[in-house]
């Protein structure tokens, strides 16, 4: 009370220099108390045992507004006043397409329909979505477009003059074309290309459309009516959805779509069904080769019976974030990478689907351990059969999920697929907004259920792409009868071919010398100069090779003229020139340009100290050829193959720091008495470019200042 009191007293100065003292009492009273109780409950506090969590949160998931038009098209609109930004999202609901003999048409028509209009050019196009600031893409379920609110009206009559009047010019088609034909010649030395291809073809079959596989021949087999038949049959109103998000009211948005999409003509759409794949009754074990690659490209994959929305999925999805679903955290990473240290990155993943779902698990890892890391991945999922996960690393996982799943609720497009995501796969109207409520109640029991339901290595694809030489015999083991089959980037098997009797590396060697001209041709060439053009990355570029006796070298690159890269050998140093300046060349690499620099040499592989070992029978792009590994004096290897016809050389693989080097070889001419291919294919990692040869002069002298340094 007496505080109470002192709390009370006025002082006419202005001053409370006694409350103030009162005050400060008041705190070292309460400071002391909670020390005391600080202390009580340390005392009695176990921090051995972890804190319980707390119930799951309530997710408040706001319903997007939602209506049809006569012609079928439903519509969801969700408003979003925080930017000035509308976007359209325009998605048709259909099923998957067999393709036959012209895989890749179905995804051209979607690419090309921005390319051109019955009023538009695709600059037209281009140009007026540029002018506002917007963005309008196509592909083959849909269209997608956005612009600042105040540009809507004109983003709209683009984006419906493409939907209505697609032109699917020739011109552009072709264009699409090349493009997809040289991004297939890089893939055919993708070693992640080749095992989906393979795995894709093994596991669904080629009378599936997962199954179907992309190749030169279905590309060049599309014809523009067939784009078009695609549009006219699929695109239509009563099978898509239009989702339409921000700033935008719901009364705005039902204008607009009555404007512009009421009057898209409804038409009953074809629907398709197919056998379910059959499921491997026992571990199949596949390999597939890649030469010149110092490490394999693993996988163990199969066929799961799992829909959106399947009442397994939640649990399921936790169960594969604990094995391998990304996380730093995840059993495979900490396995593979940590202890063992075989890969930089170990994962897996489990996908639903509304035809069939899937099961993969895999790495990248070195040659020698390929095996080793296919038995870690395999006691792996066996233990997430027999053991239950620990509760604190069951959490964590949740807590992941958790955070992922609210993070995914700031973008106001979410609420719009959510409720798409009802519609599409008839789910229960409250499945989201339970969505955590059901993943907090996840268990060890049911990650175990869920593991021996969907975890089964013993029917799965066990499939390894790299040095199949270096590896095929130590992956019997993962196969009961022993049998590992080999398969193309076709997904064609690949049989054994027989070599002639007697043949040997040398025989093979003195054949393409015969074939190019013979050795006293060969070696009556005392320079040549080539001069061509290649397109990289839809950059034009030119170049010179200048090779002089008795090994001088010379390559030069221009770009509209100007010089971009010159690499020189003068016989003992070398240098490249570049726009970042000059720099000698040493060590390995220097090695590498002697080699290379030495004119035909293979007419003095004995003398230079080359090792060759053949390797057998192979088969490239339909060639029947033979397969040699050619060591350099340096201690560098490459893959080489002779057409078994012509003799002639028709690819090498190499390895270089960017990656595998792959070099095909075609329209060999004749200059001179001696045969020099014409145009050159090469992939280098990722990117892939070809080089035509318009002039090849032979001995008519090149300038010592050529190879000056």
């Amino acid at each position: 009370m007496a505080s109470l009191e002192v709390l009370n007293l006025k002082n006419t100065s202005g001053r409370l220099p006694i409350v103030t003292k009162t005050i400060r009492m008041k705190k070292s009273v309460l400071f002391l108390l909670a020390l005391l109780v600080a202390f009580n409950i340390n005392a009695q506090l176990d921090r051995s045992t972890p804190p319980k969590p707390g119930p799951a949160p309530k997710v408040n998931i706001g319903q997007p507004a939602s209506f049809m038009l006569k012609n079928g098209l439903r519509v969801f609109v969700v408003e979003n006043n925080k930017v000035p930004v509308v976007s359209y999202s325009l998605s048709l609901d259909i099923d998957p397409i067999l393709e036959g003999d012209k895989v890749g048409y179905t995804s051209l028509a979607g690419d090309l329909m921005t390319s051109g209009t019955a009023s538009k050019t695709k600059a037209e196009i281009d140009e007026a979505i540029d002018f506002i600031g917007g963005t309008l893409r196509s592909n083959n379920k849909g269209l997608y477009a956005s612009s600042l609110k105040k540009h809507s009206t004109e983003l709209l009559d683009v984006m419906t003059d493409v939907l209505y009047n697609p032109s699917f010019p020739d011109e552009e088609l072709a264009k699409a074309q090349k493009q997809l034909l040289t991004s297939l010649k890089s893939q055919k030395d993708d070693p992640k290309a080749i095992a989906n291809n393979i795995k894709n073809v093994l596991r669904y079959g080629n009378n599936h459309p997962y199954g179907e596989v992309l190749s030169d021949e279905t590309v060049n087999n599309i014809k523009v009516e067939d784009l078009k038949e695609y549009y006219n049959t699929y695109f239509r109103p009563n099978v898509a959805y239009l989702i339409i998000v921000g700033d935008i009211s719901v009364k705005e948005a039902k204008k607009q779509a009555k404007k512009y999409f009421a009057d898209w003509e409804a038409k009953e759409v074809p629907s398709h069904n197919y056998a379910t794949p059959a499921l491997f009754d026992q571990p199949r074990v596949v390999v597939a080769n890649k030469d010149g690659s110092t490490q394999s490209t693993i996988s163990l994959s199969y066929n799961i019976d799992l829909k959106p929305g399947h009442p397994d999925a939640i649990k399921a999805r936790v169960m594969n974030q604990v094995l391998g679903g990304g996380s730093f955290s995840a059993r495979l990473f900490q396995n593979l990478r940590e202890d063992k240290g075989f890969t930089y990155g170990a994962y897996s993943s489990l996908q639903s689907d509304e035809l069939i779902g899937s099961f993969n698990a895999g790495a990248n890892v070195r040659t020698s351990v390929t095996d080793s890391a296919f038995t870690e991945i395999i006691y792996e999922m066996e233990r997430m059969r027999t053991e239950l996960v620990p509760e604190e690393d069951l959490q964590m996982i949740k807590n992941a999920l958790t955070g992922s799943f609210s993070r995914s609720l700031e973008d106001p497009a979410t609420v719009a697929r959510f409720a798409l995501n009802i519609q599409k796969y008839n789910l229960p109207e409250d499945y989201y907004v339970t969505y955590l409520e059901r993943l907090n109640a996840v268990t060890p029991a049911d990650v175990k259920a869920m593991a021996e339901k969907y975890i089964t290595p013993d029917r799965a694809l066990i499939l390894a792409v790299g040095d199949v030489p270096n590896m095929k015999n130590a992956l019997t083991q993962f196969a009961r009868d022993g049998k590992v089959e080999m398969y193309d980037f076709y997904g064609n098997i690949v049989k054994a071919l027989p070599l002639p009797a007697g043949l040997t590396a040398e025989k093979v060697i003195d054949r393409y010398i015969a074939a190019l001209g013979g050795a006293d041709a060969l070696a009556a060439v005392t320079d040549y100069t080539m001069e061509g053009s290649m397109n990289v990355q839809g950059m034009p570029l030119s170049m010179k090779m200048y090779s002089r006796r008795p090994n001088h070298q010379c390559v030069e690159t221009y770009m509209q003229g100007n010089l971009m890269s010159k690499q020189v050998f003068n016989g003992e140093a070398a240098k490249v020139v570049s726009p970042m300046g000059e720099q000698m060349i040493e060590g390995e690499m220097l090695e590498s340009m002697k080699a290379e620099s030495v004119l035909f040499p293979e007419t003095k592989f004995a003398e230079l100290g080359y090792q060759l070992e053949l390797l057998g029978a192979d088969n490239v792009d339909g060639q029947d050829v033979v397969k040699m590994k050619v060591t350099s004096p340096a201690g560098q290897d490459k893959t080489v193959y002779y057409s078994r016809e012509s003799g002639l050389k028709v690819k090498e693989v190499s390895t270089s720091p960017q990656g595998s080097v792959a070099t095909t070889y075609n329209e060999y001419i004749t200059v001179k008495g001696v045969k020099f291919p014409n145009k050159l294919s090469q992939s280098v990692g990722p990117q892939s470019f070809d080089i035509t040869y318009e002039s090849i002069a032979v001995n008519e002298g090149i300038e010592d200042s050529i190879f000056a340094l």
